[in-house]
């Protein structure tokens, strides 16, 4: 076999790992995909619904705009730009290591710098792929309302899907570089989570800081944001001008996109391949634990330790969690600030903890519950069922309140009531939280945990709606207490339903 020919298989097996992958993410692995493409192509047309409510007053927005216009346009376009790039990161990092595939692709006769080209391309077109498909409601409501210009757009959403997942190569590769492949996963997550929120944290930082509100939008209409703007015909403003129909500027922008993933490709798919083929050369040496005295307990106590174990030691939580942990940093600020002042927006932090709190507990229980890679293991443990089931839930409560019991005890500080209020508010958010994954239990991998949404779509509404429900009726039940009794039936009408439906019943 040529070796054009060893590279053409390569193309077909790169693209084909990445179709099933988000068939898979999509469907969640069902057999019946004709159904459930259906069904997606249902749901992208009613997409069209929630977007003509966010964009229509947009529409007919042409250059020039008013400096305030143009920052937010400017700043929601880079926002996009920032959470691809945390995908790609994060994409990236399970292509090289997730896959296992390594020591495969290192034994075929194909140059190993010309493998690693076709996969920083197969990304590249998997992360614009996913934004382009993402996007295409919202250009299809403005092309609708406001002519064919806004079909620019797509170049525009093309052009920053390919220079993110540029970026993303060039930054994984400088991690494996500075640190090595052993610690680049970890490191690889973090720095994902970091640029996936540290845009909109730090808009909401200077908002709590100059303006006392949580809104992100605070600064970028702010007089000092127009003040300090360049001026109209810098190139700051081209991803902006671009998507309002300036055609030059949006095949500048592609093309550019193009040279920088291009020159990627040239520069770092060498540095992977001689990467890898050295660690291949000299394997890590066995590192081996300490000795550790056997920890004389109950065997509920064991069985918590071995789920805090294995938490602990989920490569991939990281990731999915820690986006979400450094969320909590702006009401965290809100809330140092109160302890100064008498702001009313302190009432915020309230349903921010508690969305979090119900989120984050979700997750855990699923991996705790759902997420057993040795069930049969487990079912000979000495215990009934509901105690291995007990176990696991405490875990989960344990995780949460760990997490959030410093933010409940300083707000204790600012106001009492609300504190309580929220405490009792995150309790209940992460006992439907798990409530919802026992009613809808399902085994699988604890590697599938990125997908756990599409296992059952019932669990991920209601879990959803769960935590938005409890969230609200914690906030009334500061403002409008009446109010936050109707939320509250709503909330538990919505679990009724979820538990009157579910398998487990």
């Amino acid at each position: 076999m040529s070796s054009v020919a060893h590279l053409t298989w390569f193309v077909r097996h790169e693209f084909r790992l990445a179709w099933r992958e988000w068939l898979a993410m999509m469907t969640g692995g069902r057999r019946r995909r004709n159904r459930a493409v259906i069904g997606l192509l249902i749901f992208a047309a009613i997409l069209h619904l929630p977007a003509y409510a966010v964009v229509k007053r947009y529409a007919d927005l042409r250059f020039p705009l008013d400096p305030s216009s143009l920052i937010v346009l400017t700043a929601t376009i880079f926002l996009a730009w920032a959470l691809m790039l945390s995908q790609a990161i994060e994409s990236v990092t399970r292509v090289f290591y997730a896959r296992a595939d390594l020591d495969l692709i290192m034994s075929s006769p194909a140059k190993l710098t010309n493998i690693f080209s076709i996969r920083i391309a197969a990304i590249a077109l998997t992360v614009s792929s996913m934004a382009l498909l993402l996007s295409t409601p919202f250009i299809d409501v403005l092309v609708y309302l406001g002519g064919p210009r806004w079909l620019a757009g797509f170049g525009v959403v093309l052009a920053i899907g390919l220079s993110a997942a540029a970026a993303a190569i060039a930054v994984t590769a400088f991690l494996f570089r500075v640190i090595g492949p052993s610690r680049t996963r970890l490191v690889a997550q973090v720095v994902s989570a970091v640029i996936g929120a540290g845009f909109v944290i730090a808009l909401q930082v200077v908002a709590v800081l100059s303006y006392g509100t949580l809104s992100r939008f605070a600064f970028l209409t702010s007089e000092t944001a127009a003040r300090i703007a360049p001026a109209a015909d810098s190139l700051l403003w081209w991803p902006a001008r671009a998507s309002l129909g300036d055609l030059e500027i949006m095949m500048l922008l592609l093309a550019a996109a193009l040279v920088m993933l291009g020159g990627v490709m040239a520069l770092f798919a060498p540095r992977f391949a001689d990467t890898v083929a050295s660690v291949a050369a000299n394997p890590a040496a066995v590192t081996r634990g300490r000795a550790r005295a056997f920890r004389a307990g109950s065997r509920q106590q064991a069985l918590r330790r071995k789920e805090f174990l294995l938490l602990r030691r989920d490569p991939w939580l990281l990731s999915q969690s820690l986006m979400q942990m450094l969320y909590l940093l702006p009401p965290a600020l809100m809330l140092w600030r109160s302890f100064s002042g008498t702001s009313t927006a302190i009432v915020l932090i309230t349903p921010v903890i508690v969305m979090a709190a119900g989120q984050l507990a979700g997750g855990l229980a699923w991996l705790t519950i759902s997420g057993e890679d040795a069930p049969d293991l487990v079912a000979t443990a000495p215990l009934p069922p509901s105690r291995v089931t007990r176990a696991k839930v405490e875990v989960v409560l344990i995780a949460i309140a760990v997490i959030f019991a410093p933010l409940v005890a300083a707000l204790a500080f600012a106001s009492p009531g609300q504190a309580a209020v929220t405490a009792i508010a995150i309790l209940i958010a992460t006992a439907s939280a798990a409530a919802v994954q026992l009613w809808f239990r399902a085994q699988a991998k604890r590697s599938q945990f990125r997908r756990r949404q599409t296992s059952s779509r019932i669990a991920t509404f209601a879990e959803a709606f769960s935590s938005i429900g409890w969230a609200a009726t914690a906030a009334l039940a500061l403002t409008i207490p009446t109010a936050a009794l109707v939320s509250g039936i709503l909330t538990l009408l919505t679990l009724a339903i979820a538990w009157k439906i579910s398998p487990r019943r």
